[in-house]
């Protein structure tokens, strides 16, 4: 697909006369990667390509930061050279030549990241953008993106390259040095002319993994790519004033304030390109295969101010409505119900609903076999009737856990959530919370349930709105060691109660088989452990296992099931860290090493 637009000649004047500012792409660009924040991130970047410079001036530019708030500092950075620049040429900001040739990051083509390490260090070598330089521009390459890659080594090899010793365990270094290759190559087939088309195409069908990925050229050619499952989102914008992609929907409506259709979706396998002279390309790179879109990206990761995933989280909640109607024994008098800030709190409005719609039918019943048999008082009192909410937890944003001993740091710990006095009468009612998703359990154990405790329920339920993380994700988010999950934990502590630890030494040897096979991607052996046991009888001890010891009020978990997350993100069905299905075979291999990992006793990634 072919989209023609006409760019302006000077876009930095025609922004100057049309909003009053040369700045208008950089603040975009702030505003587009802040409306991405969803969370305290390791780091950030910004590239800039000017297009059309004189021979012997800097053409692209990169700054990265791993502050605390690393966008502030990053454009506060910016900022601050210009101020500079004013001091010196107090209305330099009138003439959009001047201000281009002296700001470093007033680019034609800009490229900005916020870094979730997913491997690697906090150090600002691991920040994207990662850069390979040429003195020839069009050899100039610069990559950011949200993904994971499982087969780095392989591509080290491919290249004939050593990696880096200070970023040899980043995904997008191995990335960065194969698509060099082939772009380097391109260009001494035909010089000044890349056709960065038939780089993607030599690269991508040599990536094992799930991305989204920009990148930009020396010469000032933009290009977005997504994989052939459509496993992370990708989305983007084009009017005739700018191109603009991002992995948030979200995020791109309310920067430049658009309706939903708008925005486009890039499918599975596809690249949108832009080349240096505006021309403006889709183009289909792989062969798009099932669709295998990330369902925790809808649970948790993405920001949940896009409509579809804010009505998908609603219908989590509400799909596990009724596990919890039975776990309570229906009995809504002496119940209350609350979530855990903050990424829950769309779930327990679904959940709500589902509470609600069966008072209301309660209600209905109730008043309908009365017949005649009532009074005012009697009907006042039915209809009034309402489901019991508070607001029990409270996340304290300022406490860090900045102290490392281990006693003193779980005393911390335990006070990163507060609670609010008085919501629940002691020995009496049950307590429901709903979270997002339970990983480790370790805040649920040393902080939550603790704190819940201090207000005496008779009961306490933890809802989870996804189903149990059984496998480590390899596609882009920060799962991936077996020993982190509460319930491969729950599933090894279930073989000790069966006497039948010796199994984990089966699979282990069958793992170690596969590996000097080299085939370590044909199957996932975890399965078989989990195959052991019912989820009721995993979700069970999951509950003992975050009930902090010598705590007297009983715990219970519940669960999304596999249907129920599938029926709520119908688009989504990416659910290989629940189920163990990988869409790639990379996704086998990793599993199986993270099981090998540790058997052996390494706290390393499987990938």
């Amino acid at each position: 697909m072919r989209i023609s637009i006409h760019p302006f000649t000077e876009i930095f004047s025609y922004y100057q006369q049309q909003y009053g500012t040369v700045l208008w792409g950089l603040n975009k660009l702030y505003l587009l990667m802040e409306k991405q924040h969803n969370r305290g991130q390791d780091g950030a970047g910004v590239a800039a390509v000017k297009l059309n410079v004189e021979p012997g001036y800097p053409f692209m530019h990169r700054i990265r930061s791993n502050a605390t708030q690393a966008i502030a500092d990053i454009f506060q950075q910016i900022g601050k050279e210009i101020d500079e620049l004013e001091k010196y040429h107090p209305t330099i900001k009138n003439h959009p030549g001047m201000m281009k040739g002296h700001v470093s990051f007033l680019g034609e083509v800009l490229l900005g990241h916020l870094r979730y390490g997913t491997q690697g260090k906090n150090k600002v070598e691991y920040c994207h953008p990662f850069i390979n330089r040429d003195t020839i521009p069009a050899r100039n390459l610069a990559l950011a993106g949200n993904f994971n890659i499982v087969n780095s080594d392989e591509l080290y090899t491919l290249v004939g390259k050593e990696p880096n010793p200070t970023t040899r365990f980043s995904d997008l270094a191995a990335m960065i040095e194969l698509m060099h290759t082939f772009l380097c190559r391109e260009d001494e087939v035909s010089p000044g002319k890349l056709d960065i088309t038939k780089v993607l195409k030599k690269t991508l069908p040599l990536l094992d993994g799930g991305f989204h990925v920009g990148g930009v050229t020396g010469n000032g050619i933009g290009f977005v790519f997504r994989d052939a499952h459509g496993i992370r989102p990708s989305y983007y914008f084009v009017n005739d004033e700018v191109v603009a992609a991002a992995s948030e929907r979200a995020a791109l409506r309310t920067t430049f304030n658009l309706g939903e259709d708008e925005v486009k979706e890039l499918l599975p396998g596809q690249a949108l390109i832009v080349d240096e002279t505006g021309s403006i390309t889709v183009e289909q790179i792989l062969e798009p295969k099932e669709r295998k879109a990330c369902s925790f990206e809808r649970i948790y990761f993405s920001r949940g101010s896009d409509e579809k995933i804010y009505k998908e989280r609603k219908a989590l909640g509400y799909n596990l409505s009724e596990q919890v109607l039975n776990a309570i024994d229906h009995n809504l008098k002496n119940t209350i119900f609350s979530f855990i800030p903050n990424t829950a709190e769309t779930a327990f409005y679904g959940m709500l609903k589902g509470m609600e719609d069966y008072l209301n039918r309660i209600k209905a019943e109730r008043i309908l076999s009365w017949g005649k048999d009532y009074d005012d008082e009697k009907l006042k009192e039915m209809i009034n009737r309402r489901i019991r909410v508070e607001k029990i937890a409270i996340k304290d944003v300022k406490m860090r856990t900045f102290i490392t001993e281990d006693v003193n740091r779980n005393e911390m710990v335990q006070h990163v959530y507060d609670i609010t006095y008085g919501t629940v009468r002691a020995g009496q009612d049950t307590l429901v919370v709903i979270d997002d998703s339970i990983v480790r359990g370790t805040t649920l154990k040393e902080s939550i349930i603790r704190m819940l405790g201090r207000l005496q329920p008779e009961k306490i339920i933890v809802v989870s709105s996804s189903p149990q993380i059984r496998y480590p994700d390899c596609y882009g988010i920060d799962m991936s060691k077996m020993g982190d999950f509460i319930a491969f934990n729950a599933a090894v502590a279930l073989l000790k109660d069966h006497g039948q630890i010796d199994f984990l030494t089966e699979l282990f040897d069958k793992c170690k088989e596969l590996k000097r096979n080299n085939q370590l991607h044909t199957e996932n052996v975890v399965k078989q452990l989990y195959k052991k046991f019912t989820t009721e009888e995993i979700s069970n001890k999951i509950a003992r296992l975050i009930t902090p010891a010598g705590f007297n009020i009983p715990v219970h978990v519940i669960f999304q099931s596999i249907e129920d997350l599938h029926k709520s993100c119908p688009n989504n069905l990416g659910d290989w860290y629940f189920t163990g299905n990988y869409p790639t075979a990379g996704g086998n291999k990793v599993v199986n090493m993270a099981f090998i990992n540790y058997m052996e006793g390494k706290n390393v990634r499987g990938y």
